[in-house]
């Protein structure tokens, strides 16, 4: 089969060196990649969001299936394009890819569905939301805008001050553009929190293993917001109890519902999760793999992903194996230093030959680099993320991080404490 996976990050390599494996899978693009995903399929210059170009290239090439991995051509409708095309696609058509591409969408869905989630209001008008947050007097409040803002549309507001800042930046500053036109204001959830990526054909649903994402930049999960610094799976606080608790209130009511709306979800529905005191709810949803979390679930599948991903397709999921490895899987985010405000691009990255670490000790996914004459250079805010597996956790976050020792670039930035509260729960 001839492949093409449509996107250019570290989640999109996770998804390549996957398929890699797969005995059915012979050639493998990618549009448009970036300087180390090269290494493993063949980089077309056509950007993500170019639906025209990818279809037209996917027609000229006679591509036997397209994976669209990113959340912004999965809500411009990517999928229903290729279809009409008779091209099969992993992904959600435009109307289930709503879940991520509205706030409110899926606020609405939980509400009326019965769907465990934090209380919320939505406004057009930061003055309308700014008294309905002072009338409710509770802090931290979230305020999230509607639309995709590249995973970072989610303020924490400890203070009214910070609310009030928070609204004027969305609303009126449209620092997120269009999508901060509308807002959610939520209750603020307290708990571990969890991500669940699961495979769904619309009917039948197979949770991945679960994972752990970081999202703050510095260690303690203090700084800014990031999409992610690193990630380790399975997540301890998933016990198979909150499994089952999540199947049966979360996931199997959200695909129904899903159905029941007349856009049934097919490809990977991302549940994020907060285990409050009164049970598991729902943070958010999205419609794809997370990044980082892809590059710590993939490396644990021992089923051809191919065939899942053409069961999702094909609506024979009910029938096909989706197992993982009973080992554990840390991921480490090699990032460029200012992320995610001002950074530089450009560093020449060393310690890598072909992209990878000679040894093969520990998988390098690239996410922002490029290829010039210098070699490898940075190209992003996020560059590498460096992953190993190991029968328990504190041995594969041991291996990340003696390899991503090895790995250097000019102003390169990294937390050191990916795993820490995870096996501190291990300890509990």
């Amino acid at each position: 089969m001839k492949i093409l996976v449509v996107g250019g990050g570290g989640r999109e390599h996770a998804i390549i060196k996957k398929l890699k494996q797969s005995p059915k899978v012979t050639e493998i693009f990618a549009a448009p990649g970036n300087g180390g995903i090269a290494q493993d399929a063949v980089c077309v210059d056509i950007k993500a969001t170019d639906i025209q170009g990818i279809t037209e290239f996917a027609q000229k090439e006679k591509m036997d299936f397209v994976v669209v991995a990113p959340d912004d051509p999965l809500v411009l409708g990517m999928v229903d394009v290729l279809a009409e095309k008779g091209i099969p696609a992993f992904g959600p058509r435009k109307g289930a890819a709503q879940i991520e591409g509205s706030k409110v969408f899926s606020k609405n869905l939980m509400k009326k569905y019965g769907i465990p989630t934090a209380d919320y209001a939505v406004f057009e008008d930061a003055k309308t939301a700014m008294e309905y947050i002072q009338n409710r007097g509770e802090y931290p409040v979230v305020i999230k805008a509607d639309g995709l803002a590249l995973g970072k549309g989610v303020l924490i507001c400890e203070t009214e001050q910070q609310a009030k800042d928070g609204l004027k930046s969305m609303m009126e500053d449209k620092i997120f553009g269009q999508s901060g036109t509308t807002v959610v204001v939520e209750e603020f959830l307290t708990g571990p929190e969890v991500s669940v990526l699961s495979f769904t054909d619309g009917k039948t649903i197979k949770p991945m293993i679960s994972s752990m994402d970081h999202k703050r930049a510095l260690d303690e999960d203090e700084g800014l917001n990031t999409g992610g610094m690193g990630t380790v799976a399975p997540n301890p606080y998933y016990t198979p109890e909150v499994a089952q608790q999540c199947m049966d209130s979360i996931f199997l009511p959200t695909i129904r519902a899903m159905e029941q709306e007349g856009c049934p979800f097919t490809g990977c529905l991302y549940f994020g999760l907060m285990l409050t005191p009164k049970g598991p709810k729902v943070i958010e949803y999205n419609c794809r793999f997370g990044d980082p979390e892809t590059q710590v679930v993939l490396p644990l599948l021992q089923s051809d992903l191919m065939d899942i991903m053409q069961a999702t397709t094909n609506g024979t999921l009910e029938q096909t194996e989706v197992v993982f490895s009973k080992e554990n899987a840390a991921c480490v985010i090699l990032a460029s230093g200012g992320y995610p405000q001002k950074y530089q691009t450009g560093k020449v990255i060393f310690g890598l030959a072909e992209g990878q670490l000679a040894d093969g000790s520990a998988l390098v996914y690239h996410a922002g680099t490029k290829q010039t004459e210098n070699g490898l250079e940075t190209a992003g805010g996020r560059v590498l993320g460096i992953t190993a597996v190991a029968p328990s956790l504190q041995q594969a976050v041991e291996k990340a991080y003696q390899a991503a020792d090895r790995i250097s670039f000019e102003g390169l930035h990294r937390r050191s404490d990916i795993g820490k509260r995870a096996l501190a729960a291990h300890k509990q």
